[in-house]
């Protein structure tokens, strides 16, 4: 076994950053699997639409609780070893979804990968935060979120080619390879030496109370919680709807959709690397400022766009701004909390908001039903406005990644 310093070891450091990037990959890859399989696994089993689409709300309920257990255990003993402890879970429920036999093993399979799956987010976002300088910190939770983008389109590119011969079980299939992941992360990384430190110095004192322990932390969680809530909430309302929508009033064709979808990956890669940038120079009260007006004014552009390259131009300046902020969250958690609950705080706030948040597609869908396009973008420009009152109303806000807690 190869011995790394986690302290001045490049390499330590790349392959941290490769590891979170992976794992998030490989949890954004089974989220598509699930969006491109969803109708066949209601036609195989005959269920409503209603209770297909359970499978995902079950899947962000086990993300919660998964969440929570798993940052407390990380930050416990050891964020590597849990890490591994995760990426097995999520990886056996996903692939054993190719052999269910009826939805209610299904609901019980997207539950127990949910939970392994939640546990992934904090624990990636925590070792970023420790193995590498403040200064930098937005810049590298940029990359790994960017990671989980390039996991949605390899989901795309594996269901065009499985999907169509060998059914919607195959897909799942491929949630076995993050087993190799974990092999790898508990054979060539040793915890960061910040948690070593803090582990010799607070033995007891990794508790989710710490998140709640005074009124100012209090708001400070609940503060971050809206903020995650708004995020994946429009992320969800925006990815779930919109191509249908494109297609069924604008009259936009598939493969139209399949443009507009890639077009707003595109937007949203790019500004998630911009955000890393602007986060770390100019610190996160002004940089989650810009995007989230920006984001707020830019969904409004749906609401004019009536041909297809307005359409593509709108997804790749929405994905840009709306999503391209979501960099920024693992960074801005882990600025406010010390070490000892690192990944409980990352986890329990990104996925809550995740839970709630994954909502929104209901809420979009009422006001589609009820009244037009509009009202539904103007629903979203309102979270993002809320959002952005929420971050500069915020006390004790780094203002720039050198001010952020060690």
């Amino acid at each position: 076994m190869t011995t790394l310093d986690p302290k001045n070891d490049y390499n330590y450091k790349k392959r941290v950053l490769g590891s979170s990037m992976l794992g998030l990959g490989l949890e954004g890859m089974d989220i598509m699997f699930l969006s491109f399989a969803l109708s066949s696994i209601i036609a195989e089993f005959g269920i409503s639409s209603a209770a297909g689409g359970s499978i995902s709300s079950i899947t962000n309920i086990g993300m919660l609780l998964g969440g929570v257990i798993f940052g407390i255990m990380a930050d416990k003993h050891g964020r590597i070893k849990v890490f591994s402890y995760t990426i097995f879970i999520f990886a056996f429920a996903t692939a054993a979804l190719a052999f269910a036999q009826d939805i209610t093993t299904v609901y019980i399979l997207r539950f127990i990968a949910g939970i392994g799956a939640g546990g992934e987010y904090g624990i990636g976002m925590a070792l970023i935060a420790e193995a590498f300088p403040k200064e930098k910190r937005a810049r590298m939770s940029s990359w790994v979120t960017i990671g989980g983008q390039l996991g949605t389109v390899a989901a795309a590119v594996l269901a065009a080619v499985f999907l169509p011969t060998l059914g919607w079980r195959s897909l799942f299939l491929f949630g076995l390879i993050p087993v190799f992941l974990a092999f790898y992360v508990r054979r060539k990384l040793p915890e960061t030496n910040e948690w070593k430190k803090m582990k010799k110095e607070n033995e007891n004192k990794t508790s989710i109370k710490v998140l709640f322990s005074s009124p100012a932390t209090t708001y400070t969680t609940i503060a971050l919680t809206l903020m995650a809530t708004v995020q994946v909430a429009g992320y969800y309302g925006l990815m779930n709807w919109l191509p249908s929508i494109f297609q069924q009033q604008l009259g936009l064709s598939v493969s139209g959709s399949s443009l507009w979808m890639i077009s707003t990956i595109i937007g949203m890669c790019l500004g998630m690397l911009l955000f890393g940038q602007i986060m770390d120079r100019l610190g996160a009260k002004i940089s989650y400022a810009i995007f989230l007006i920006a984001s707020a004014l830019s969904v409004l552009l749906y609401i004019v766009a009536t041909n297809e390259l307005a359409l593509l131009l709108g997804g790749a300046v929405v994905g840009f701004f709306a999503n391209g902020m979501n960099a920024g969250y693992g960074a801005l958690i882990s600025s406010f909390y010390p070490t000892e609950v690192r990944s409980t705080a990352n986890n329990t706030i990104f996925n809550t908001g995740r839970a709630i948040g994954g909502l929104s597609p209901i809420v979009i869908g009422f006001l589609l039903d009820k009244y037009s396009i509009a009202s539904a973008m103007i629903f979203l420009s309102c979270l993002y406005l809320f959002s952005m009152i929420i971050i500069t109303t915020m006390k004790n806000v780094p203002l720039k990644g050198t001010k952020a807690r060690s």
